[in-house]
């Protein structure tokens, strides 16, 4: 088992170390709309997701989600326990409040790893289920009616940061930054999950034959939650639909969607976007 210590230094910063190795950034405390949290967007450039090292495992793929990896933060222990998801983690985010979404699909996976029971001894997957280890037994923590039991092993609450948040969120930080197969399951992980959420897009918008382009940005919009799917559909619409969708949100989300044009244009620019479309036969891009 791994023994996880931390300090607060700097006034907010928290710092950890793992069986008395190296120190690491685990996060900064941060207060938003009440609540408050931890956040981690900090590291070096090798710390982040790189498309093209996952190219030959997931071809086109690795492309399409690379915008969405630079807005939501890009590096593998990219971190946020301040929000209404409690908590979530990866280069993508992956968001502990949805039952069956995509953090508990990647939990459930990273738990099944030999890492596993050094950074998280006291959590099994049973019958497809994560579950706590307990004197009183095994206790499930997620269901596919809710998670909020493992949001609360994770962050007891959002009043305030407690030692067992910043706790869990170390061993993710420290397990992902030192293990090689835990970061590639966690690309296995974002791929699946796009594509399957490409395939629901498709159905419900109507994008056999759209432009990469557009289903890239309406997976973002997705993927944040910042627009319904009637502010989709009327972007669709438009003259322009790319750039319709390309300023869903900018009221409220100026930073994200500058940063989704930017990335988008470079990768058009580059040949990587704008050749492919989606058909929804073969749930691919051709």
């Amino acid at each position: 088992m791994k023994i996880v210590s931390f300090s607060l230094e700097q006034g907010n910063e928290y710092f950890g170390r793992v069986d008395g190795g190296p120190k690491f950034h685990i996060g900064k405390r941060v207060s938003y709309l009440g609540n408050k949290g931890l956040a981690n967007v900090k590291g070096t450039p090798s710390q982040k997701y790189d498309r093209a090292a996952y190219r030959l495992t997931h071809g086109y793929w690795a492309d399409f989600i690379h915008p969405t990896s630079v807005c939501e933060g890009a590096f593998f222990h990219t971190l946020n326990s301040y929000d209404r998801a409690q908590f979530t983690f990866s280069f993508m985010q992956f968001a502990a409040h949805v039952p069956n979404g995509d953090f508990v699909v990647y939990f459930r996976t990273v738990l099944q790893l030999p890492g596993a029971a050094d950074y998280f001894p006291d959590l099994r997957v049973e019958s497809g289920r994560i579950v706590h280890l307990t004197d009183a037994g095994n206790v499930a923590l997620e269901t596919s009616q809710t998670t909020n039991p493992l949001m609360q092993y994770l962050n007891p609450s959002m009043q305030q940061v407690e030692d067992t948040e910043v706790i869990q969120s170390a061993r993710f930080i420290h397990w992902v930054q030192n293990d090689s197969v835990h970061r590639d399951k966690m690309v296995d992980i974002a791929v699946s999950q796009m594509r399957l959420r490409m395939a629901d897009y498709a159905q419900r918008y109507g994008l056999d034959g759209a432009a990469d382009t557009i289903c890239l940005v309406i997976a973002d919009i997705r993927h944040q939650g910042r627009a319904t799917s009637s502010t989709i559909l009327n972007a669709l619409n438009k003259p322009n639909p790319l750039d319709a969708l390309l300023n869903v949100g900018k009221e409220n989300y100026s930073n994200r969607v500058a940063t989704l044009r930017r990335e988008v244009k470079k990768l058009v620019d580059e040949g990587t976007l704008g050749k492919k479309r989606y058909k929804t036969e073969s749930k691919d891009f051709v």
